[in-house]
């Protein structure tokens, strides 16, 4: 199995030519080779069997590779605007169906404003799964390269976030346009929440950096 290793890692090794993050490509897969080995020896496969199942399970140097040269097509740029505009659309969305409801009260508005605010804690882990789902795309489209690319757009993005917060604390958007949603049990989730946002982020990230392996 060591030969079988080496070979295989050569082989990756050559089949990635200078793509950037090749030593860190190369000691994933030495781990990860080395974990399903072990976990299919315990099984007593033979030799021959787990050069199989390895390769069916992880894929053969070149499938491997070329799934990372795939990954250097893809722009960061675009993947962290992507995601910055759609949290700003759920704040437009928010806001103007705010102003809609306060100054002009038209009756559809009004029976969507009802519903959306009587269901806080569901928003609330909607809103949490948009920012697990950011890590994860990161995670899985760049790997290790991804991690300066989440917080870059983790903090870009937080920023309508900080805003609304911080217009709201301080009165400037009057309180009582956002009532009933607006009592100060949410406002202390609100802020938690938010706190815990970044761990939510990186949660998603690893896990979508696992799920690219």
């Amino acid at each position: 199995m060591t030969r079988f290793k080496q070979d295989f890692l050569d082989e990756l090794n050559r089949q990635l030519g200078n793509h950037p993050d090749k030593e860190q490509i190369l000691l994933e897969y030495e781990s990860h080779i080395s974990e399903l080995a072990c976990e299919l020896e315990e099984h007593h496969k033979g030799e021959h069997q787990l050069h199989e199942q390895l390769i069916t399970r992880i894929g053969s140097p070149e499938e491997i590779a070329k799934s990372w040269r795939e990954e250097l097509s893809l722009t960061p740029r675009k993947t962290q605007w992507l995601f910055i505009l759609a949290n700003v659309a759920f704040f437009a969305a928010g806001s103007l169906l705010t102003i809609l409801n306060n100054l002009y009260g038209w009756g559809w508005v009004q029976t969507v404003w009802v519903s959306l605010t009587s269901i806080p804690s569901l928003i609330i882990f909607m809103y949490m799964f948009f920012w697990a789902l950011l890590g994860y795309e990161i995670g899985k489209g760049f790997g290790h390269a991804g991690r300066t690319l989440l917080k870059k757009t983790f903090i870009i993005s937080l920023v309508p976030n900080l805003l609304l917060m911080g217009l709201t604390l301080f009165h400037i958007i009057p309180h009582k346009w956002f009532q009933p949603l607006l009592s100060p049990s949410f406002i202390i989730k609100c802020v938690l929440f938010t706190v815990v946002l970044y761990p939510i982020c990186l949660a998603g990230y690893k896990w979508g950096k696992n799920a690219s392996v």
